[in-house]
């Protein structure tokens, strides 16, 4: 049968979704130049596929411009076309980069973050996941008898991974009903975000080649676990070596780690509304399900918003922010991450206090007064709490703030009159 090769030119864009266009893939060299055609009103189209409020109407024009050196193309051998995926960049007619742009949010805040510390991010996200193709049953949790059960999957999205140019570390049977988990090794700066767009749409790829569907929404039974996001990141200075850790440090953070977290954990309860963005999201982040319910240190604790991971070398040495998932932008999150850490570096923030306690038995008056304080409980509560933050709001670019907010009220307003379960089912078939 006669088939043109094509590659999908993408970007993972406000709702998490990525988005863009195919074209062939001899054109590459070409499109890498000139790009393809994309519509401004396209960054408002929510995940229910609903065009939220857009300042653009039906005006403008932009250019996405696919990025060669983030190409995958990872051939199954199974006689279907290859998956190849390109991420790329907004533009606008004149060549700038776009006020809107995902990866060009993310390079501002990485440069930043270089401007006020020298240093480099190195980091990597977390992923989990469930199948929805396979009935569930108890007795599997962390099994290898449920590993074996999807052997064959778990091996061939590791050896896609690596053919679309990561190295895979770990792959287990999580908690979950039919979840799973997948890590890789990390990356430096943009390739970080990069790489967990190209892992989402390769475990998809590879679910449905098992005639499968795979799943990274938030949650998707209230009386089941969540579908984590957890991003590592460790700090790196401009010969390549480590800079985060301190063996005299608190909980091994070197003054530079330790200022870091400090801006990440004072403005958690704002940046989660770009970390952790759907409208159910907020069910997973509440106490005792092992995400993050306050804007907390913990050591070696997985309900904290920021985790001190076990390692007692500098090379060994990260933290990990849990108050992610999957409905969000990688080139979001992590750029509202960093930004918050380049703030609390820039403010020279004394290092947090590292909590080792259920904090659900303390008193409000009693966390208050050693900085903690729940994250918002709701989207549109963490929408308020952006909104009115000044200085949150000034990390990004003119008007994408605006953006944002009317985007997310429009997928908040697309779940007007549905029920709980509605709205478990609606994220579940999205993402």
């Amino acid at each position: 049968m006669i088939r043109t090769p094509l590659i999908f030119a993408g970007t993972a864009d406000v709702c998490g979704k990525f988005k863009g266009k195919a074209f062939p893939l001899d054109q590459m060299e070409r499109r890498a130049v000139s790009g393809i055609g994309w519509t401004p009103t396209n960054v408002q189209i929510t995940c229910f596929d609903a065009i939220a409020p857009s300042p653009f109407g039906a005006l403008g024009d932009l250019v996405m411009v696919p990025d060669p050196a983030a190409l995958a193309d990872v051939d199954y051998e199974d006689g279907l076309p290859p998956e190849r995926l390109v991420l790329a960049d907004i533009r606008t007619s004149e060549g700038a980069a776009w006020n809107c742009c995902p990866r060009a949010i993310l390079r501002a805040a990485l440069a930043r973050l270089k401007e006020v510390s020298g240093l480099v991010l190195r980091g990597a996200f977390e992923h989990e996941f469930q199948l929805i193709g396979a009935p569930a049953r108890p007795g599997l949790a962390y099994a290898a008898e449920g590993f074996r059960a999807q052997a064959a999957f778990c091996g061939t999205l590791m050896a896609a991974l690596g053919q679309a140019g990561m190295a895979p570390d770990t792959m287990m049977k999580e908690y979950g009903a039919n979840q799973f988990e997948v890590t890789i090794d990390p990356e430096d700066g943009l390739r970080i975000a990069d790489t967990a767009v190209l892992l989402r749409e390769i475990a998809r790829a590879t679910a449905l080649r098992f005639g499968e569907r795979a799943t990274f929404t938030p949650i998707l039974d209230p009386s089941g676990v969540g579908n984590g996001v957890h991003i590592h990141m460790s700090l790196i200075d401009a010969g390549g070596k480590p800079a985060g850790w301190s063996a005299d440090g608190p909980g091994g953070m070197s003054p530079v780690m330790a200022s870091f977290v400090a801006g990440i954990l004072r403005h958690a309860g704002a940046i989660v509304a770009l970390t952790a963005p759907s409208a159910i999201s907020y069910d997973r982040l509440t106490p005792h399900r092992w995400s993050a319910a306050f804007n907390n240190l913990g050591l070696r604790d997985r309900e904290a918003a920021v985790r001190i991971c076990p390692g007692t070398s500098p090379a060994g040495f990260n933290v990990e922010y849990r108050a992610a998932d999957a409905a969000a932008s990688p080139y979001l999150a992590l750029a509202a991450i960093v930004h918050a850490g380049a703030q609390g570096i820039a403010d020279g923030l004394p290092a947090p206090g590292i909590t080792e306690e259920d904090l659900t038995l303390a008193t409000p008056e009693a966390l208050a007064a050693r900085g903690i304080a729940p994250l918002p409980q709701s989207l549109d509560a963490a929408l308020t709490r952006f909104e009115a933050d000044a200085l949150v709001r000034s990390w990004f670019p003119a008007g994408f703030p605006e953006v944002y907010l009317a985007h997310k009220r429009g997928e908040i307003g697309a779940l007007a009159g549905k029920s709980a379960g509605d709205r478990f089912a609606a994220y579940a078939e999205v993402y």
